[in-house]
């Protein structure tokens, strides 16, 4: 029995096999790895996206990876990885776990990345992707878990950034068939890769967090692999891994012979608008309680309506009384439930400047009012959101949501999910393409050559891209 928590860590990370899998994590994993890919297709629209695409074009290498949808821009891995994680999480609409991260966004760019750059022999298969896509979100999960101050919405770094970084250098190290050592040395490398505050939040700087725990994680197995060294005991101490929580508390993961994953415990949740996880309840519990102000097509009467109460947690990078840019408002109770009060529901182009700043949203702001409930706690496991509409005659309406639709207690049905997909991944694909790179994704365990997937993520040529604008 290892009494190390760092060689139990490499140890899990080299020795796991496709046999380890069972169909529960095949099934949740390629939901996570649809899901990924259609929001990393929307967010190459956006602002940020194009900042660090352009950025990376200074950096060349004779092997090369698609940055997805750009059929005309080639990376080197790391910066290819990078760029597409920036997109998987341009628009904060990726999937989150509990302990609270995005877990597939520092993964999936890495793999596909790498699948494109390897020697075309030996083929990487589909069950390849998969074990190693699964090994990296296993150790995220397992490193949340050492703490207590994981369980809640972070306040101090942004979860991303610190265990995706490593979560990132172990799906590099299990795809590059890495010693148990060179894994060991990877993680070590990669914890001082990792680390981004969460005063970051709602800015464009927080998309990076993504992409550089793709890009730093790689290059940590890169390095290990040229035989750089860290810390053996890197993740067993306080002042290793630990200094990212104050309550750190690591354990030895279990022998191989009686692991089970997280995954299997634990599903993710799908977003069905790009905003902060939390504000999902606020969207639900407001459009409940909008069906009493609003009777068939008729206008919210905003002139009637005298307060807006909101009992949320405490959470205060969320609190954004009067949001004025996309990322603010993407990170506001305040905003998410006016708008869905206004229109009935939150959609992409809801962030759209023109839309924060509309008077009706900004009237509707002035009326909000939060509470902090002692009993709703920052965790994505057990908060809630209330909401009462107070009228000038004093008539109240109020409604509560527990779970709203695409939370892991309440995940999305497998067709909502490819029409998420579809929405998102046609913004950039055609629709055959769309079609074809569902069904692959779907039957991602029987594919015998991922070249095939990175194929279809280029994108269209230029005559296509032309036609379809026409």
């Amino acid at each position: 029995m290892l009494k190390s928590v760092t060689e139990s860590f490499a140890r899990v990370i080299h020795g796991l096999t496709v046999e380890h899998l069972t169909d529960h994590v095949i099934q949740r994993s390629k939901r996570m790895i649809l899901d990924t890919l259609g929001v990393g297709f929307l967010g190459t629209n956006t602002e940020v996206f194009h900042k660090a695409s352009e950025y990376s074009k200074i950096y060349s290498s004779n092997v090369a990876s698609t940055v997805w949808g750009q059929p005309d821009l080639r990376l080197p891995p790391t910066y290819a990885a990078f760029v597409n994680g920036v997109a998987i999480h341009s628009m904060d609409f990726d999937d989150t776990w509990h302990p609270a991260t995005h877990p597939s966004g520092a993964v999936l760019p890495v793999l596909l990345a790498l699948s494109e750059a390897l020697p075309p022999s030996p083929k990487c298969s589909g069950l390849d992707l998969l074990l190693a896509f699964n090994v990296g979100i296993e150790v995220q999960g397992q490193l949340l878990c050492f703490s207590k101050e994981a369980n809640d919405i972070p306040k101090r770094f942004h979860p991303p950034s610190v265990v995706g970084t490593l979560g990132s250098a172990a799906a590099t190290s299990k795809f590059l068939g890495l010693s148990m050592t060179k894994c060991r040395e990877a993680l070590a490398i990669a914890v001082s890769h990792a680390g981004a505050p969460i005063a970051n939040a709602a800015t464009q700087t927080k998309p990076l967090h993504i992409g550089n725990a793709a890009r730093h994680g790689m290059e940590a197995a890169f390095l290990a692999m040229l035989g750089l060294q860290g810390n053996r005991q890197i993740l067993d101490m306080q002042t290793g891994f630990g200094a990212f929580y104050a309550n750190y508390s690591p354990k030895v993961l279990p022998n191989l012979d009686s692991h089970t994953w997280l995954l299997d415990q634990q599903d993710v949740a799908f977003k069905r608008f790009p905003a902060h996880l939390a504000t999902h309840w606020v969207a639900d519990a407001a459009a409940s309680v909008r069906k009493h102000l609003v009777t068939d097509r008729a206008l919210l009467p905003i002139d009637r309506i005298a307060r807006i109460v909101l009992r949320i947690p405490d959470v205060q990078y969320v609190n954004r009384p009067f949001p004025d840019s996309e990322h603010e408002a993407r990170h506001s109770f305040q905003f998410v439930a006016c708008a869905t009060l206004l229109d009935g529901g939150i959609t992409v182009p809801s962030f759209h400047k023109c839309q924060i700043n509309r008077p009706q949203v900004r009237e509707l702001l002035s009326k909000v009012e939060l509470e902090h409930p002692q009993d709703n706690l920052p965790s994505f496991n057990t908060l809630y959101c209330e909401i009462s509409v107070t009228l000038n005659d004093g008539a109240t309406f109020t409604e509560r949501s527990d779970t709203f639709y695409g939370h892991w207690r309440k995940p999305l049905s497998q067709e909502d999910l490819r029409e998420k997909f579809r929405a998102n991944a046609s913004s950039v694909l055609s629709c055959d393409t769309v079609d074809r790179l569902t069904e692959m994704v779907e039957n991602l365990e029987d594919l015998e050559d991922c070249s095939v997937l990175t194929t279809l993520l280029k994108g269209p040529s230029s005559p296509e891209m032309v036609s379809k604008s026409i």
